[in-house]
């Protein structure tokens, strides 16, 4: 039984079969680490940013589709898969560059979309023309970091943006009919279960208008959201904060309370990407209780099956 619109269900619907995604390195880097914004990244991103898992740069789009494959090859023998551009900022980069690189991947056989991770600031309208162009190829997601909608914590994580860009990032894609993916994080410190809870909300109503005119697609939009737990990371400069003890990592019980009050109030039409995450073992610092994510996501489940989400009932947070 699903309490929400999960990525498998759509897949499913969408495709036919379950696919997998293939995490893979455009080798480009950050306004947030080039000098543009900052130099230090994210507080909360590590060296890889967010490719840790990612195949080396140094290797062909073919080389990496084939090396990311054996790493699923237990799951999955053969395609179809998506092929995830995932690390640091997928869009920073001169557009020859870009539509090279995109297109090898859109037009490898055993791929079926694409799906590129990248910074609301950093869609231009050439860029936003190829990405088009692409998705009549086949589909395209763009996934967008947004993290939380709160001016406070966006300047303490040293997003880089305001929430003004963000919105005009998603009408962009949308006019387009490009999917949307939206990445929140629960768990950053200083906010409040209310905090997060407003996050999703905003990002539910932006992913839920329609009063753009998108093109009519043969398969449907993927657009939703990722919904990641903090993971304090040894390197970052969110995990000097934690060693100071300025800030808690959420107990597994507090995270699925807010996980869960934060599906109720997103759209039931938005497709959820992701309810956690999986940090590096090797340089999670906390919360531990996450490193074991088939543990993590079986407690989920009978939380979810407890609180009978799908009859409506509210998440009651602990008190």
């Amino acid at each position: 039984m699903n309490h929400y619109y999960s990525f498998n269900d759509y897949v499913q619907q969408a495709f036919g079969q379950k696919l997998y995604k293939l995490s893979l390195n455009g080798g480009m880097s950050c306004p947030n680490r080039d000098g543009t914004l900052g130099s230090r990244g994210c507080i909360f991103c590590s060296a890889g940013g967010s490719g840790d898992f990612t195949p080396s740069p140094q290797l062909s789009v073919d080389e990496q589709i084939r090396a990311a494959a054996s790493l699923v090859s237990r799951k999955a023998r053969s395609g179809p898969y998506i092929a995830y551009f995932q690390a640091y900022t997928n869009t920073y980069a001169p557009l020859s560059y870009l539509e090279t690189l995109f297109t090898q991947a859109i037009l490898c056989p055993d791929i079926a979309a694409l799906s590129i991770g990248t910074r609301p600031d950093c869609l231009s309208e050439p860029v936003l023309d190829l990405l088009q162009r692409l998705s009549c190829i086949k589909p395209v997601w763009v996934e967008l970091g947004l993290q939380t909608i709160h001016p406070r914590t966006a300047a303490y994580i040293r997003r880089g943006y305001d929430l003004p860009v963000f919105d005009q990032a998603v009408q962009a894609l949308q006019k387009r009919g490009l999917s949307v993916i939206v990445h929140l994080i629960l768990g950053l410190p200083g906010e409040s279960f209310d905090d997060m809870v407003q996050s999703a909300a905003y990002v539910g109503a932006a992913l839920a208008r329609q009063n753009l005119p998108a093109p009519a697609l043969p398969i449907p939009p993927a657009s939703g959201v990722k919904l990641q737990l903090l993971h304090v990371l040894q390197g970052t400069d969110l995990a000097l904060d934690y060693k100071k003890g300025l800030f808690q990592a959420l107990s597994m019980e507090d995270y699925f309370a807010v996980l869960f009050q934060c599906l109720e109030v997103l759209p039931p039409s938005l497709v959820i990407h992701r309810l956690t995450g999986d940090g590096p073992k090797s340089l999670l610092l906390a919360p531990q209780w996450s490193a074991n994510k088939k543990l993590v996501l079986n407690a989920m489940r009978r939380a979810m099956d407890e609180a009978d989400v799908k009859q409506g009932r509210l998440f009651q947070w602990p008190q």
